[in-house]
């Protein structure tokens, strides 16, 4: 259980009739404006715009105008909130933000890019820990005057030492705790201050590199994407573009390298 699910989700006609989750809900909405009762008020999100809707609060939803809504939303399990949250500042309550319309372009980003391909465990804690972040810098919590944690240079040089060596396969939160001694998202909060991106990032940067090197003579690319760590080669694309602004077939072009060898055509990535 990484303590995360992903919704695709839109309305055109109909409502959400009223309801509650017992996770926090946090949503972008990329398209139309998403409409909806929540805490006494009625409230509109416009693209662009992060909604974010805390545990066990009653709340419906509906298009706010005759050409409906689309939006990508993140289903967060509380406990691991927290735990980001004492991650961050060695005790925590859970945050709470009372305006549920955010603008926060950071968060946005993240959130789109979850459904990128598939979520793996490194991916899942860096978007709790980006959720953890935005509530407490956005909201309320008792945490918020609590002195910042700090751990040594060594756990943190640890924590990269190991991904690097192990950046060409998914590795789990529980492999990352046993090397670093720490939890995952101290570990992540102090390797992100060190460093200035999260541990998965991190292994994302590295897999890319490896790519762009391979790059440089003709490869297959479907090939390339399985050696390095990569779901498939629809998922090794979008990560190349979104770095470098360019395909790997592209990039191949640019510097002169034969055509590459690509598969049949792009796999389909399940969304949960």
């Amino acid at each position: 259980m990484q303590g995360i699910a992903r919704l695709r989700a839109g309305l055109k006609s109909q409502a959400y009739s009223r309801h509650r989750h017992d996770t926090y809900t946090i949503s972008v909405t990329q398209s139309g404006v998403q409409e909806f009762d929540y805490r006494g008020s009625v409230h509109r999100s416009l693209p662009g715009q992060v909604v974010v809707l805390h545990p066990d609060e009653p709340h419906d939803g509906r298009p706010g105008t005759d050409a409906g809504f689309i939006y990508l939303g993140l289903h967060v399990d509380p406990a691991k909130v927290f735990a980001a949250a004492c991650g961050e500042v060695g005790k925590a309550s859970l945050p709470f933000v009372a305006n549920p319309i955010m603008t926060d372009l950071a968060l946005a980003s993240d959130i789109v890019s979850a459904f990128n391909g598939p979520l793996e465990p490194l991916h899942a804690d860096a978007l709790i820990q980006t959720v953890s972040h935005s509530l407490l810098r956005n909201g309320q919590s008792l945490c918020c005057s609590a002195k910042r944690r700090v751990v040594s240079d060594k756990v943190v040089g640890r924590a990269r030492e190991f991904l690097e060596e192990n950046c060409t396969r998914v590795v789990s939160a529980a492999e990352l705790e046993a090397a670093c001694g720490e939890t995952r998202f101290t570990v992540g909060e102090q390797f992100k201050r060190q460093f200035g991106t999260s541990p998965y990032r991190f292994v994302l940067m590295r897999r890319l590199d490896r790519v762009r090197s391979r790059l440089q003579s003709a490869c297959n690319l479907a090939d390339l994407a399985h050696e390095v760590g990569f779901a498939d080669q629809a998922h090794m694309t979008r990560a190349f573009k979104s770095a470098f602004g360019t395909t790997p077939s592209s990039f191949m072009r640019l510097r002169g390298v034969g055509s590459a060898l690509a598969a049949p055509g792009p796999t389909a990535v399940p969304f949960g």
